[in-house]
């Protein structure tokens, strides 16, 4: 086995309770999978199994061109429970209902399109992040119940 990287929010610091594993053999994965999915961690049970496969380069890079234009503020709310149909776009035109968004970004697993299920919305004023949680913290988008606080 090689060095193990837990996975950290870049905003608030927070593990985001996942990591990757890298296995010397494909033999090693499946021997780790067996042995250990379902198992309790920290009291928690755990998932393991193999990851996606990256995107293709081009893929890639686009991705890392659309998270590079979300324009960041001082105004911001975290979004969780994301269901995994919810893009960028989506998170800005729901949110734009309630106020002025001037940035939407979901969270993904590094080098894969899979959502890691949160993400962030920015905003103009205070103003607008406080209607933003009044109105839609346990709102439904695209079938799940989201969370919407202060980031």
């Amino acid at each position: 086995m090689f060095p193990s990287q837990v996975m950290y929010d870049k905003y608030s610091g927070r593990s985001r309770r996942f990591a990757f594993v890298t296995m010397k053999t494909v033999e090693d994965a499946n021997a780790a999978i067996e042995k250990l999915n379902g198992t309790e961690v920290g009291g928690r049970e755990i998932k393991v199994n193999v990851t996606e496969k990256p995107l293709q380069t081009v893929d890639l890079s686009l991705l890392q061109a659309e998270d590079s234009k979300f324009i960041d503020s001082p105004h911001k709310v975290y979004v969780g429970n994301l269901a995994n149909t919810v893009t960028n776009d989506t998170l800005r035109k729901f949110f734009s209902e309630k106020g002025k968004v001037i940035g939407a970004k979901v969270s993904r697993v590094p080098g894969t399109s899979k959502s890691t299920g949160f993400g962030f919305v920015s905003f103009s004023s205070d103003e607008d992040v406080e209607a933003a949680i009044l109105s839609f913290n346990d709102a439904l988008l695209e079938g799940q119940r989201i969370r919407v606080n202060k980031a």
